[in-house]
């Protein structure tokens, strides 16, 4: 999409932000005071989690609707969502008397569903379909098909992501001027196409980066192929970024106008969003924290002191019930949680051996799942531990390998550590 200029440029943000005026979707930009002296740059968060949805998607949702030629249309709207763009077209919706179907896939958590469900109130419908965004999608636009009803796309639209670009408009409107670099989470396109048409248009000298979740990486390897590829999808936790085929639109302006994209461990992720709770006080959603957890990825491009990084907290829906996963998470990507399979002779003292040989002082047991096998001389049992420090790790280890005992380590990403997390 060579010529995405002609249909997404500064003029069409400009457009989208005097029709989202009325509805009041600004948010604040705000100094984080902990990540500034992390970092040695002025870091601002812009605060997209604070809409009355959540979510930077109620300005997509809402442009395209609101903006449809033909006014609201007879069959209603429909569209498929992770959660969040759910949640934009189902204020939308409501406040523009108009009916709507929205798909999700099955594994959406459910306060986003419950989310929804308010929002929209008796105008919208809330299905599921398949596991993914893409099941979701097809579902969408096989229901558009069957009734007449109106797509509303959540990232391959110029009016949807005009919408998005409101975001960096308004960025630069609070700082007055345009920031030195400003970060995007990025699933299907629509964030980073939006504020990169913006910026592009300004003609600012910001450096656009992007952050991505590693189980699925769809924008990188698009743009190392130079068209939108589709990629496994191996992690769907950061679920607000994660789509199997970005937008052609997307990939177009990406190609262009990024400076920089950085690809994020799912548990640096989550170590950032209990960071942004604890220290802060902030409620994200695995998404919303990703530009920020990117930041130590992409020091080379913060500069020298003194400059404004800008970082999208794009939504803030999380579900207390996600914490438990968060923190074990975490855990692991900080080097304090380790899981081992550990071969048990079927003899008295064996578990006193293991305890007294292997662990440290402060080594404790999190997890023990053991399996007694009557015809067997060694029965498996699943041993999670947590250290008190990373550097624990080496001298448990090598008390291990010394201790004559059948031990495995699990290793984060293998499938049966998968299966744990």
């Amino acid at each position: 999409m060579s010529d995405w200029r002609e249909v997404l440029n500064l003029a069409t943000v400009r457009a989208a932000a005097e029709r989202l005026a009325p509805i009041g979707v600004q948010t604040p930009l705000q100094r984080n005071e902990r990540l500034s002296a992390r970092y040695g740059v002025e870091v601002l968060l812009k605060r997209e989690d604070l809409q009355s949805v959540r979510s930077y998607k109620i300005r997509g949702a809402y442009n395209f609707i609101a903006g449809l030629s033909g006014g609201p249309p007879a069959a209603g709207v429909t569209c498929a969502s992770a959660g969040n763009h759910a949640q934009g077209v189902a204020w939308s919706c409501r406040h523009l008397g108009v009916p709507g179907t929205v798909f999700l896939p099955g594994r959406t958590p459910r306060q986003k569903v419950d989310r929804i469900r308010s929002i929209g109130g008796a105008l919208v419908d809330v299905r599921f379909a398949g596991t993914t965004f893409d099941d979701a999608a097809a579902a969408a636009a096989a229901h558009a098909a069957a009734t007449g009803a109106t797509v509303v796309p959540a990232f391959d639209d110029p009016a949807t992501a005009a919408g998005q670009g409101t975001v960096g408009l308004e960025v630069v409107e609070q700082l007055g001027r345009p920031p030195d670099a400003l970060v995007v989470p990025i699933g299907g396109g629509g964030l980073v196409a939006g504020i990169g048409a913006c910026l592009d248009g300004l003609g600012a000298p910001t450096q656009l980066l992007g952050a991505q979740p590693a189980g699925a990486p769809a924008m990188a390897r698009s743009l190392a192929a130079g068209h939108p590829v589709r990629v496994d999808i191996t992690d769907d936790f950061v679920d607000g970024a994660v789509v199997g085929t970005p937008g052609a639109l997307g990939v177009a302006v990406a190609q262009e106008v990024l400076s920089g994209l950085a690809i994020v461990t799912e548990g640096r992720i989550c170590t950032e969003l209990l960071a942004l709770y604890q220290e802060d006080g902030i409620v994200a959603e695995p998404a919303g924290a990703l530009s920020i957890a990117a930041l130590e990825h992409l020091t080379d491009h913060l500069g020298d002191p003194g400059r404004t990084v800008v970082c999208v907290l794009s939504g803030g829906n999380n579900d207390v019930a996600r914490y438990g996963d968060i923190i074990e998470r975490s855990l692991v990507d900080r080097g304090l949680k380790h899981y081992f399979l550990v071969q048990f002779p079927q003899q008295p003292g064996a578990l006193r051996r293991f305890l007294d040989e292997c662990l440290g002082p402060d080594d404790d047991i999190t997890l023990f799942e053991y399996m007694k096998k009557s015809s067997r001389e060694l029965g498996p049992a699943l041993v999670g531990l947590e250290l008190a420090r990373p550097e624990d790790l080496s001298p448990l280890l090598d008390r291990m390998a010394t201790s004559g005992l059948e031990i495995e380590s699990m290793t984060p990403g293998s499938a049966l550590f998968r299966f744990l997390l």
